[in-house]
């Protein structure tokens, strides 16, 4: 067998990480963790450590892992049929299936479902399917896409200019010149702080109302939003935002993409946000908990208002000229079918509803009072606590300490995984649904401890 040494060697040598620093971990700097098993809410290492997931990956194991009704579905279809694609009307029992079990949970008024591989491409595939839209409208002009700022939509060629975090355009060249970003609704990090929360609202309405003014809103094609922000730093709207925003778009005919990859499939306690919201999308992206990452597979659900356009561009031109070789594998249709099985039967909906906001309460019992501890917000399972140098003043830490991926490292010393996420001193958390209230704690006592430990101050506060 190999050893663990000969494996991190080749690690360094060999493989291109993903969102990584490529100097340092070629160098080994930084370490790497090569994960061997995982079952539930843990995962373990090569080296035989056991941890707690408290980020679900990336968002994305919504079921746990470990889960053998999803990995004896993906191996009978893997022996059945393994690959057949979906170009030209062809289909497999699985996609099919999936299409069918994935349009009766979204809204009434979401028509047909199209498969692809993960967020990024399925962003990818609703701005270039919106353009289309437009052209078969005679509205060539009516193309730019407004998204906001700290968002995350994917960190391909169009997705990542929708992202607005700069890690995601730096030396990259983006955002492409059809991508527009507005005020982020982030309450926490408004300028004025003197502001209510409502002035807030109307700020943010207004801010989109004067974009589509300056740009005008004949070029202007869709606005897209996750329903709450996710990676900018785990964001409920504040109060009154979707009601202020909405009216915007339909007075403007601007098309709303509802980016559901995280909040899909009952992160935040409902099976999708959108609803919970009061949104009507005209188009929905899914991924991450289509297939609990079990297998890659992201979609682009159209409305009944786009999907009777798309079909008049066919008539009218042909054949649609988009796909994936990919799209709708079976494997991954395959996965998603039995996935979507297992959150309704474990109730895992419900759970990450009741254990999520289990997880937040506690958190916030917790750490409320330190120092140095912003703010602690969540909806469903997904919780952030916010890290500041100074509370009165609001002065945020200087980036250049790395005080959350301290904290980070020093949870991980305890089993648990977070997540130090980005622009900002923030804690993520977004565990499986299926945690249970003694996981939670042990959560909440290992950032406890970790806050206390970097940051030199028990939770009252003291020296």
């Amino acid at each position: 067998m190999l050893t663990n040494d000969e494996i991190a060697k080749w690690d360094r040598e060999n493989f291109f990480h993903p969102s990584t620093h490529l100097a340092q971990h070629a160098r080994g700097d930084i370490p790497g963790r090569i994960i061997s098993g995982a079952k539930g809410c843990h995962i373990i290492d090569r080296d035989g450590t056991r941890m707690l997931d408290a980020f679900a990956g990336l968002y994305c194991v919504n079921a746990g892992y470990g889960r053998t009704e999803i990995v004896e579905a993906i191996a009978d279809q893997a022996r059945e049929l393994a690959y057949y694609h979906a170009y030209m009307g062809h289909g497999t029992e699985a996609s099919v299936t999936l299409a069918k079990m994935v349009m009766d949970r979204v809204p009434d008024h979401m028509s047909k479902v199209f498969f692809g591989q993960g967020g990024s491409d399925a962003n990818e595939t609703n701005v270039k399917l919106v353009w289309y839209y437009n052209n078969i409208l005679g509205r060539p002009a009516k193309k730019k896409i407004i998204s906001r700022w700290r968002a995350y939509h994917g960190s391909g060629l169009m997705s990542g200019s929708l992202t607005g975090l700069s890690l995601f355009h730096r030396k990259f060249d983006l955002p492409l010149d059809t991508v527009r970003h507005t005020t982020c609704p982030y309450y926490y990090r408004r300028d004025d702080l003197g502001q209510s929360e409502a002035q807030f609202t109307a700020q943010c309405a207004a801010d989109l109302e004067d974009l589509i003014a300056a740009e005008g809103a004949d070029t202007i094609a869709a606005f897209i939003a996750e329903p709450m922000l996710g990676t900018g730093g785990i964001v409920p709207p504040p109060a009154g935002y979707w009601d202020a925003i909405t009216p915007i778009l339909e007075k403007h005919d601007i098309l709303l993409i509802a980016d559901e990859v995280i909040t899909g499939f009952g992160r935040l306690g409902h099976m999708f946000a959108s609803p919970a919201y009061g949104l009507k999308p005209d188009i929905m992206t899914i991924a991450k908990g289509l297939t609990s990452a079990y297998a890659p597979l992201s979609g682009s659900i159209m409305s009944d208002k786009v999907w009777a356009v798309l079909e008049q561009g066919t008539d009218e031109y042909g054949s649609l000229g988009h796909g994936w070789t990919y799209s709708a594998h079976p494997i991954g249709a395959a996965a998603g079918v039995a996935n979507l099985k297992l959150i309704d039967s474990l109730g895992l909906v419900e759970n990450a509803a009741t254990v999520g906001l289990y997880l937040t309460t506690q958190m916030q019992a917790a750490m409320g009072d330190h120092p140095h501890v912003g703010e602690i917000r969540g909806e469903g399972m997904m919780t952030a606590v916010e890290l500041i140098a100074d509370r009165d003043s609001r002065r945020y830490f200087d980036p250049g300490q790395k005080i959350t991926p301290q904290i980070v490292a020093a949870m991980g010393r305890r089993g648990v995984i977070a997540r130090a996420m980005p622009q900002g001193d923030i804690i993520g958390f977004a565990p499986p649904l299926c945690l249970t209230r003694e996981e939670a704690d042990i959560i909440v006592a290992a950032t406890t401890e970790a806050v206390a430990e970097i940051l030199g101050k028990n939770i009252s506060g003291s020296p």
